[in-house]
């Protein structure tokens, strides 16, 4: 049986390779509390075996070609739930993210670049320092890049965008002129990256649920009915297909919308400024988590 699913998966994967592959895929990895219910086990295992099947994806999305891959790991909208809950969480992803730093091996062989977004500082001590050496330890693979979304909404992210932007303004930094959409899209957490092609939810929801609002107003939207943990990659050749049947009405939109963005190039004197002011947000960035590391 092993046997026919590998040789199944080996002819999916040539399939794919004969079309446009995503350089951008992100999920919104929904259904584990429900999965657990099915299962009859506590919600915290449900949770560890949605961990799971990211490290499975993570790898077939590598072997496609995929560049980047971006998880929605923990919303903020998630600290309402029961503090039994939510601690049960932040313990499994510390332990999830020092078992990435002392079973290593598949994130460098990978070559894969590990990125957490969101506001760290609302998380426990030690699941900070936690990320901060996951962080560090993959900081040079230059492969591919995985995001984790952990504390974050789009929301958050934007409004985090703009403080950056109004302390810039005070601080004299940069004019008010220098102020457009290309700038803020610049400030967020995913500044120097490709936009998702692709948006892939599980357990069958159709909603965003506050995840890359700016990020993915160009993406195909792809609404799986399947729950996270039980999420395979027949699941994600299914996804894989529907944005090659799509691809062509998606690249014109996002030629349209590089055309618009030409025409509002800013002058040479506020790009430098604009320049000035991101390299401030990325080092203090950066620098936060540096402090975090040493915790």
């Amino acid at each position: 049986m092993e046997w026919v699913k590998l040789k199944s998966r080996r002819l999916a994967t040539s399939v794919l390779r004969c079309g446009p592959i995503p350089r951008h895929v992100a999920f919104i990895m929904d259904g584990n509390r429900r999965y657990a219910k099915k299962m009859n086990v506590e919600t915290v295992k449900g949770h560890a075996a949605g961990f799971e099947t990211l490290k499975h994806t993570l790898e077939w999305c590598m072997d496609l070609g995929v560049e980047v891959v971006t998880v929605y790991a923990f919303s903020l909208e998630n600290f309402k739930r029961s503090e039994k809950e939510v601690d049960g969480l932040m313990k499994l992803a510390e332990e999830k993210f020092y078992e990435l730093l002392e079973e290593n091996e598949m994130v460098h062989r990978l070559g894969v670049q590990i990125r957490v977004l969101g506001d760290i500082s609302r998380l426990p001590q030690g699941l900070q320092k936690a990320i901060a050496k996951v962080v560090s330890m993959s900081k040079d693979n230059d492969k591919a890049i995985l995001n984790v979304c952990f504390a974050y909404t789009a929301r958050d992210e934007i409004a985090s965008a703009a403080k950056e932007i109004v302390n810039g303004l005070k601080k004299g930094t940069i004019e008010e002129d220098d102020v457009t959409e290309s700038l803020l899209e610049r400030a967020l957490y995913t500044a120097e990256l490709p936009p998702p092609d692709i948006v892939i939810r599980s357990s069958g929801e159709i909603r965003l649920s506050d995840f890359l609002l700016w990020q993915s107003g160009y993406s195909l939207l792809v609404f799986a009915p399947v729950l996270w943990p039980e999420f395979t990659f027949f699941d994600l050749f299914k996804c894989f297909l529907q944005y090659q049947v799509h691809f062509a009405e998606l690249k014109k939109r996002r030629e349209r919308k590089k055309e618009q963005d030409k025409r509002a190039v800013s002058t040479k004197q506020s790009q430098q400024r604009q320049d000035r002011l991101l390299s401030s947000i990325s080092s203090h960035r950066y620098n936060q988590l540096a402090a975090d590391k040493s915790l």
